[in-house]
């Protein structure tokens, strides 16, 4: 009998967050200076099939539309971030105390399924929400035939 192993990428990022916080106490640091906390997670995706589509919903918090890249290349599709780090102005800048809201980017890719159509992809971006609706190829959407009598 064979198993099912599943993939969980989240438990691999966990063992390398857990290992870099080893090594940074290995090699100590100040007393004084808050440790900086490493919080990198992809972002959540939700993915559901009707008869004629695909729609793909990604919670983006903090972003906006022109923060975001959706590219189709082929049957690989791919959300990248291009969230750059505020600066503040020279005049009000002081020493940061605890800073925990940095800014991340990420690059995340999905292989479209064969009867998904790459040239019919629609986004949408709404309350930190992106949507992508990805429409089936017309001969793989299923239609119902009339039966006719003889």
């Amino acid at each position: 009998m064979k198993t099912l192993n599943v993939y969980h990428p989240a438990a691999f990022q966990n063992v390398l967050s857990d290992f870099d916080r080893y090594f940074e106490s290995f090699f100590g640091d100040s007393l004084l200076a808050p440790k900086e906390r490493i919080f990198y997670q992809m972002p959540a995706v939700d993915i559901q099939e009707t008869d004629s589509a695909y729609s793909l919903d990604m919670d983006l918090p903090g972003y906006d539309d022109q923060s975001i890249d959706v590219h189709v290349d082929g049957m690989n599709l791919t959300i990248a971030s291009r969230l750059v780090e505020e600066k503040k102005s020279e005049e009000n800048q002081g020493a940061y105390m605890l800073r925990e809201r940095k800014t991340n980017s990420f690059t995340r890719s999905f292989k479209l399924p064969e009867n998904a159509d790459p040239e019919a992809v629609n986004a949408s971006f709404k309350n930190g929400v992106l949507n992508l609706a990805i429409k089936k190829r017309a001969e793989a959407q299923k239609r119902t035939i009339q039966i006719n009598s003889v």
